[in-house]
């Protein structure tokens, strides 16, 4: 075992190479979707490829690295692998995503000798995929854009401009594609040197040593974590919107999930099979997103490493959802994100203390492309947007924050998409009452309203609008994501997720789901509700018919609510005095009516425990 400081300043040293790989890369990319939202997987691995550091950004994409290093050095063999090759690897079944998520990586030589490997993964913006943007229909792999068998970017350090320009010929936006792989190359290179100083200075054994002690530690960590979880076996489904073909039939997601002394086993059998549009999952995806959700039980607050997930055995079944093969289609890669709540379901049967309820479960992307009338060119942005968690036995669902799978994503400011893009946002907010009732209520969505300013098209990628988050302990369940076109108007059209061409002026408000709730809603204390209600996360309506709380005006405040908040903004101070003072006269001129609120509730129980008797 390695001497326990050096361990820790060697680990230390690796996380920050790779936060370091970071930053290069959101220096040096050309594309929002990488610099702004942080939609990219980095990681530094051993020799084995099994990551040993990350940095946080797409969880799930991070996870999915090792399972792409490993093929490939099947594939290649270690020995064809040389000082200063880096490598692109996006074919789908090993790169465990779809082909616009290419994984870069290098092997790490030190006398000669891979000692690890650096990688980087992003979404790149065009590959020669059937349709710009986004691809929603697609049958098989074929109509997903170029494929690379883990083909070197550079070989013995020198470009390789064979496959550059193959890149540079078939994508409709090379320059920024080709940007963003060279930023690619340039964190993984960061991370080569730093590993490199690493192996110099403590040498290469020790440096082995050390990420072998890194291992064993994150796995005993997860092993005493797991000791604590209650045990058994638990089933739960959830669905997926449509395969984007059939857009009438909904996709199962199906998890058994079994917790013993010794493993978690994720078992998704029974998940839908033989699916014909994009929703299939490379397996390797499949086991970063139930690597996510284990970890998150039981290693939540140490570092990544391959070592945390020893204990989790994951089965699939070859040729379903969760388990695409050649040539079945995986350009939407939505089901990993859907998917990791079916496991949380089904564990929440045998550890409701320790699960929430569903958060509003999607990411819903928006992406607009078109011609820029200012500049001439072509445009193509997107952003994912915040959910509302779910309620959880110690409390709220947090309001308006990332999905669970990308814990380091952030999404792109209104400022950068209406400079990059012919875009206009009408609204950004909280989206009222979408939040799940319950004692612990769920976390509302948010929504942004778009107008276009260029004749364009939208691609919105949401795939849970139909089946609502699901509620625990009595909770109401959550609102689900939706997308309306043309608010407000004759033509107005409620939907999910598609590709809509949207003239110049038209709009798109694109709607996040709530968390689901926890616990009985007429237990909730009314003053929490009346904060709901003066922060608009609940409206009156909703306070009074789902919460069973009855508000009435404070004659002394001096009028209704809006009149006291109109009236209580001083003339002249920072915009934080004239939040909390409004919020003061808010608070004055609407309580709760204590009586009033009472009777309604127990009349309201009173009649659900004569309709659970009758």
């Amino acid at each position: 075992m390695t001497n326990p400081i050096t361990l820790e300043v060697i680990r230390h040293a690796l996380i920050a190479s790779a936060d370091e790989m970071a930053r290069n890369l959101c220096r040096t990319a050309y594309n929002t979707v990488v610099y702004e939202i942080h939609d990219y997987g980095i990681g530094l691995h051993d020799a084995a490829g099994s990551v040993v550091a990350d940095s946080p950004g797409l969880a799930i994409s991070t996870g999915a690295n090792d399972y792409g290093i490993r093929r490939s050095i099947e594939f290649l063999g270690a020995d064809a692998m040389r000082e200063g090759d880096v490598f692109i690897l996006n074919y789908p079944y090993w790169s465990s995503a779809h082909t616009l998520d290419p994984l870069v990586f290098a092997p790490i030589h030190h006398d000669g000798e891979i000692i690890g490997f650096s990688s980087c993964r992003v979404h790149v913006l065009d590959l020669k995929q059937k349709n710009a943007g986004y691809v929603l229909d697609s049958t098989d792999a074929y109509q997903e854009g170029l494929m690379f068998p883990a083909s070197r970017l550079y070989r013995a350090g020198e470009p390789n401009d064979d496959v550059l320009n193959v890149i540079r010929f078939n994508s409709r936006m090379p320059e920024r594609t080709l940007g963003d792989i060279h930023a690619q190359v340039s964190a993984c290179w960061s991370g080569m040197r730093r590993m490199q100083e690493l192996a110099a200075k403590y040498g290469a054994d020790v440096l082995r040593q050390a990420m072998a002690d890194i291992q064993s530690h994150g796995e005993r960590l997860a092993r005493l974590a797991l000791a604590e979880l209650p045990k058994g076996t638990w089933t739960a489904e959830d669905f997926v919107d449509s395969d984007g073909i059939d857009l009438d039939t909904p996709l199962r997601l199906r998890a058994t999930v079994t917790v013993t002394d010794e493993e978690m086993v994720i078992d998704w059998t029974g998940s839908e099979k033989d699916v014909k549009g994009p929703f299939n999952l490379p397996v390797g995806k499949t086991l970063a997103l139930s690597g996510l959700i284990f970890k998150s039980l039981t290693t939540p607050d140490s570092p990544v490493a391959a070592g945390n997930f020893a204990p989790l055995r994951v089965v699939t079944e070859p040729g379903s959802i969760m388990h695409a093969v050649d040539p079945m289609p995986t350009f939407t890669q939505w089901t990993g994100i859907l998917a990791g709540e079916v496991v949380l379901k089904a564990l929440a049967q045998g550890m409701p203390e320790r699960i929430p309820a569903s958060s509003g479960g999607d990411v819903s992307s928006m992406m607009g492309w078109g011609t820029d009338p200012r500049t001439g060119r072509a445009w193509l942005e997107a952003t994912n947007e915040a959910i509302g968690y779910g309620g959880h036995r110690g409390g709220d669902g947090e309001d308006g924050i990332m999905h669970l799978t990308q814990p380091g994503c952030r999404n792109n400011p209104v400022e950068v998409l209406e400079t990059k893009a012919p875009l206009f946002i009408e609204a950004y907010g909280y989206e009222q009452d979408s939040g799940g009732a319950g004692m612990h209520r769920g976390g509302v969505g948010v929504h942004r309203h778009y107008r276009f300013e260029a004749d364009s098209t939208g691609i919105c990628l949401v795939s849970k609008t139909k089946s609502p988050p699901w509620a625990l302990a009595g909770g109401q369940e959550g609102r689900p994501a939706s997308v309306v076109l043309d608010a407000g108007t004759e033509a107005e059209v409620v939907t999910g997720g598609g590709t809509y061409p949207r003239p110049a002026g038209s709009r798109l408000d694109n709607r996040t789901g709530g968390g689901g709730g926890y616990g009985d809603p007429l237990d909730r204390d009314p003053l929490s509700v009346l904060d709901d209600v003066l922060d608009g996360f609940v409206s009156r309506r909703a306070a009074e018919e789902e919460y069973g709380v009855l508000f009435t005006e404070d004659a002394s405040a001096g009028g209704s609510g809006r009149e006291a908040s109109d009236a209580g903004a001083p003339a002249s101070g920072t915009a934080a005095e004239a939040g909390f003072a409004v919020r003061e006269a808010r608070e004055r001129s609407l309580v709760p009516d204590v009586s009033g609120t009472q009777r309604l509730r127990d009349e309201r129980k009173r009649r659900r425990l004569q309709g659970a008797a009758g």
